[in-house]
């Protein structure tokens, strides 16, 4: 005659068998992309916004900015504005062409621009090169070396006479792009961070 289990403990059994069924499993999170192919595909991303803020220093003078930064295939758009947008300054580029909007609303282009640019930066931005760089690619235009951190994104980044060095990273969809880097060379120092990323 089979032992009757009283119901209170019949009932236990089942919820033990119910946890252990539902148990789950932990599972390793997805590896990031490797750099060697996160490298061509944002070699040629053709359109991307950011916001940020940036610190430029030249030897004994600097400022800082916020930035709006547009980039449409090989034309790129930054804003930079004061505090609340006060004295904002629009520069555009696309390839040899340069276009600079003063915060006084003079519309300057090329030669007039560049002079400008030299002369209130107190060098000349290395502007197809740099909307690489803040990718954290090199310019796929010339030669450069790349450095990787532990986690297989580049730390250092040498191209054309300046020096590229990212410190922090932020995800973005499946990419990690930089949040916070410093691009600078002999007597200039550009500092960026990154608050948005926008891919499109």
């Amino acid at each position: 005659m089979s032992r009757r289990i009283p119901l209170p403990a019949a009932l236990l059994g089942l919820a033990v068998l119910a946890l252990t069924a539902c148990q789950t499993v932990r599972v390793p999170p997805a590896p990031a992309m490797a750099w060697s192919v996160q490298r061509p595909e944002l070699q040629s991303l053709s359109a991307f916004r950011l916001t940020g803020r940036v610190a430029v220093a030249v030897e004994q003078h600097g400022f800082n900015a916020n930035l709006r930064w547009t980039q449409n295939g090989t034309r790129t758009r930054m804003i930079l504005s004061g505090p609340l947008g006060a004295d904002a300054a629009q520069v555009t580029a696309d390839g040899a062409n340069l276009s600079v909007i003063t915060s006084h609303g003079r519309h300057l282009g090329n030669a007039a621009a560049r002079e400008v640019l030299v002369r209130q930066l107190g060098f000349e931005p290395p502007l197809q090169s740099l909307r690489y760089w803040v990718l954290g690619v090199p310019d796929p235009g010339s030669s450069a070396s790349v450095a990787l951190d532990a986690e297989q994104r580049p730390a250092r980044l040498r191209q054309n006479g300046w020096s590229i060095e990212y410190h922090s990273y932020m995800p973005v969809g499946a990419d990690w792009l930089p949040r916070l880097l410093t691009v600078k060379r002999a007597g200039v120092r550009l500092r960026m961070v990154v608050d948005a990323w926008h891919l499109q």
